[in-house]
């Protein structure tokens, strides 16, 4: 398999804001969709970072240098793990790390008891909601929204994104 030259594991401290410049990269693919200003956002704040870095949410796949090509963040969302962030460097792009990360959150979060993981994504573009949907993840309607989804919705749409565009999924365990 492709990504087998990349190991998963839990970020450390002095890699997070290395994890900030490979969201950055990450961005500049959104370039040629339909929101193109998410190449010019700013990462995941630093204090959010360090945050579950603590409560062990953060994680990275490394290459055979050891060093961050990409990496995941979750976080407890009414009592389900909810997937804040995954984001792979595009120059190591397209060899599975992406599916890697999703499933080690997920067996982590099995572990760990969580019925269900969450996310907030866009419903189509191709590394977003069709990807996840290829996991197994399926779209959640309103009327499934958690109180805690329904306000990351509220936030996203505060943030400037396209709320019409963007769908919450869910992956029983």
């Amino acid at each position: 398999m492709a990504g087998d030259s990349y190991n998963i594991r839990f970020a450390n401290c002095e890699e997070l804001p290395l994890l900030q410049d490979i969201e950055r990269a990450a961005g500049e693919l959104f370039i040629n969709t339909d929101y193109p200003f998410i190449a010019t956002d700013d990462p995941m704040c630093y204090e959010l970072l360090y945050q579950q870095y603590e409560q062990g949410m953060v994680w990275v796949a490394s290459d055979s240098d050891n060093m961050p090509v990409g990496f995941a963040v979750a976080l407890p969302l009414d009592g389900l793990l909810h997937l804040e962030e995954i984001s792979v460097h595009p120059s190591h792009g397209k060899r599975g790390i992406g599916t890697r990360l999703v499933h080690a959150v997920c067996e982590w979060a099995k572990q760990k008891g969580y019925e269900a993981v969450t996310l907030s994504t866009f419903r189509d573009v191709a590394w977003n909601g069709p990807f996840y949907s290829r996991l197994g993840f399926v779209i959640l309607t309103e009327s499934e929204l958690s109180a805690g989804l329904r306000e990351f919705r509220e936030v996203e749409a505060s943030n400037g994104l396209p709320i019409k565009d963007r769908v919450c999924m869910r992956l029983d365990l």
